[in-house]
């Protein structure tokens, strides 16, 4: 199993929508790296679902629920379907991810822009612990 993080304006998409839908297609990535982050996905990865731009945090728990498909938008891209998991039950921003010293090789954190990243397994269990859940 591996882990991630995907990262989305909550104007565009956000969790509380994803809770309604009860999945989606993660798609519209346009980025070569961000694509082969979701090309290496597997049915039952587990993701972050990160709120960025307007108070940036992790704010959800995802699971990949399908391997990547051609996104319907561009058929060049890929996609992956996402479902819930649960609200994670403290949002843990950008600024006590950047000041945890052990989360300084985050993906998250040394490359901000890109909007799908791995998150090893070391960085997935204290961030799940700063989020208040158990490993």
């Amino acid at each position: 199993m591996a882990y991630w993080l995907l990262k989305t304006e909550p104007e565009d998409y956000s969790f509380d929508r994803l809770l309604r839908d009860g999945s989606t297609l993660w798609s519209g990535v346009r980025n070569h790296q961000a694509a082969n982050n979701l090309k290496a996905m597997r049915p039952g990865d587990d993701a972050f679902f990160y709120r960025s731009v307007v108070e940036p945090a992790i704010v959800g728990l995802v699971r990949i629920a399908a391997a990547w498909v051609p996104d319907p938008t561009d058929p060049h891209w890929p996609a992956v379907e996402v479902v819930p998991v649960r609200p994670v039950p403290r949002e843990v921003p950008l600024k006590a991810i950047k000041a945890e010293p052990r989360l300084a090789d985050l993906a998250l954190v040394r490359q901000s822009r890109l909007s799908v990243v791995p998150v090893g397994e070391a960085h997935w269990r204290i961030l799940l612990a700063m989020a208040g859940l158990d490993s």
